[in-house]
């Protein structure tokens, strides 16, 4: 098994025609994931990377059943897109969108918590099911399939930490990269009751980043609810 992202999972990317959305695309799709579909508004009925182009997320996911959204738009129209795609009924959102307006997010925020949407970021690097689906901008090299669940807000510590994983033959059930912007989807604490209920992850490491109480907010609830499985956790700074 794995958390957020698998095998099954039905992406759409929404800025697909853009430079950054065209080039993780592409990498999604050689890398296996099913990206069923792109929203770009004005450019419905087209093809691009191979992948057909709607005019609305609620378009595409009418005819493709796709699950989960990968944001590639830029931050004066990402919360339209994100609320766009919650009510479509995704069930995944990964925005890789960073410097949103802080009110934008909030909205955002708000509009989730009243849906069984799951939001990863903004400002996030992805999720990555090592061998089976890759929604982000990490490089999948050096990602390998094993049974330790990874979440970092930090993307580079992230790269580096799962690269020494893999060099030690150490693999990965799901790697995420949650996001560094002020106001954020998901948090560590609802990484570590995923992990926690994954039967494929064994381990849990938790990449921290300076700025923000994440990292304290994670400690405490693990006082209040003690984990079965180890959890090793990098934090940095004052």
């Amino acid at each position: 098994m794995s958390i957020l992202a698998n095998k099954n999972t039905r992406l759409i990317v929404q800025g697909i025609t853009g430079n950054a959305g065209s080039f993780f695309a592409r990498e999604a799709i050689e890398y296996g994931t099913h990206v069923v579909a792109g929203v770009r508004p004005g450019k419905g009925g087209q093809k691009h990377l191979g992948v057909p182009i709607f005019n609305s997320i609620r378009e595409a996911v009418d005819t493709t059943n796709a699950n989960a959204s990968m944001l590639f738009v830029p931050p004066t129209v990402a919360a339209g897109a994100m609320l766009e795609a919650v009510e479509a009924g995704m069930d995944l959102i990964v925005c890789i969108t960073e410097g949103i307006p802080i009110l934008d997010s909030l909205r955002v925020k708000q509009a989730v918590k009243q849906s069984n949407t799951v939001l990863v970021g903004p400002n996030s690097a992805g999720v990555i099911t090592p061998g089976e689906c890759k929604i982000g901008i990490m490089p999948a090299s050096v990602f390998s399939k094993g049974s330790v669940g990874v979440v970092a807000r930090s993307g580079t510590l992230f790269y580096e930490a799962v690269n020494q994983l893999t060099s030690l033959g150490i693999g990965q059930s799901t790697c995420v990269g949650m996001g560094a912007d002020p106001v954020h989807g998901m948090s560590f604490v609802d990484y570590l009751k995923l992990f926690e209920e994954d039967p494929d992850t064994d381990a849990i490491l938790l990449i921290g980043e300076i700025g923000g109480i994440a990292e304290e907010e994670a400690a405490a609830y693990l006082i209040e609810n003690p984990t079965h499985k180890p959890i090793i956790a990098y934090v940095a700074g004052h």
